[in-house]
């Protein structure tokens, strides 16, 4: 099996996340095994791999959506398993690649949902809580569609509304499960620069899944490859993006060619 060394800003010591030995099992099947793995701020992230290879299960642990059934995950030094739900709610933001129905709620109202952990159900909606709300409109340019119905958007204005609602949250970390997978190319973009745009301007790390490897490689400054739950890659897109290792990843022979516009490398399939 072919592996790269870690990429050198993923230094556990300034790390928002660190998985030490972390697993996922359901039933004695193992899901996730990760010996360790640590997630920077001012970092964006891209987790590949086939399907079924636990990127999704290494988001919803991240999240605390899932507990680990081994091993230890951290934020910010402390292990998720000691963290109160409100405390770790306003630090970590996790967009799964189905969001709920939004179903009659306009763009300002789900939006404000990112406040929700700061004031809790029975909370006042401060004025702290507006202007974090308009700020999160304001930075994700969708504050003109403030009073528009959620399920009048387009699909990359709809992302943009559910990255201002983690904007609005205030957290530290921003973990986004295949933002772009049922967008055309030009949101694709839209939205994956705003995403790294969010975490350079914010001191954000930034965890998302991605399938687009070429997508993936032009904006994230790192990139993790999971393969039957085990990190079997992780460095910057230039160092990942080789036809040996691609084949490891996802089982089928790929070529890379530089980019025509000099920005990194291309990979396709041979």
């Amino acid at each position: 099996m072919l592996t790269t060394t870690p990429a050198e800003h993923a230094d556990a010591g300034s790390a928002c996340f660190v998985c030490e030995g972390a697993q996922v099992a359901v039933s004695g099947k193992r899901l996730v095994s990760i010996d360790k793995i640590a997630f920077p701020p001012a970092c964006v992230t891209g987790v590949i791999g086939h399907n079924g290879s636990g990127k999704t299960t290494l988001l919803k642990l991240l999240a605390g959506q899932i507990p680990a059934t081994a091993g230890t995950v951290r934020f910010d030094g402390k292990a998720l398993a000691n963290w109160d739900r409100r405390a770790l709610a306003r630090s970590v933001a996790y967009l799964p690649q189905d969001p709920p129905a939004t179903r009659g709620m306009l763009v300002r109202e789900l939006v404000a949902l990112g406040r929700y952990p700061w004031h809790g159900a029975f909370g006042r909606f401060s004025e702290v809580d507006a202007e974090k709300t308009e700020t999160a409109m304001k930075l994700t340019d969708i504050a003109r569609l403030a009073d528009r119905l959620v399920d009048t958007l387009s699909g990359g204005e709809r992302q943009r509304a559910w990255i201002a609602m983690m904007v609005a949250q205030d957290a530290k970390c921003l973990l986004l499960d295949e933002p772009i997978s049922a967008l055309d190319v030009s949101h694709q973009v839209e939205v994956l620069d705003l995403v790294r745009s969010l975490s350079q301007s914010r001191n954000l790390a930034a965890v998302i899944v991605l399938h687009d490897i070429n997508m993936a490689a032009r904006y994230c400054d790192r990139l993790i490859a999971l393969k039957a739950g085990e990190c079997i890659a992780d460095d910057t897109p230039e160092m990942l993006l080789k036809a040996p290792l691609l084949k490891d990843i996802f089982g089928i022979a790929m070529n890379v060619m530089p980019h025509p516009g000099g920005e990194g490398v291309l990979a396709y399939v041979d």
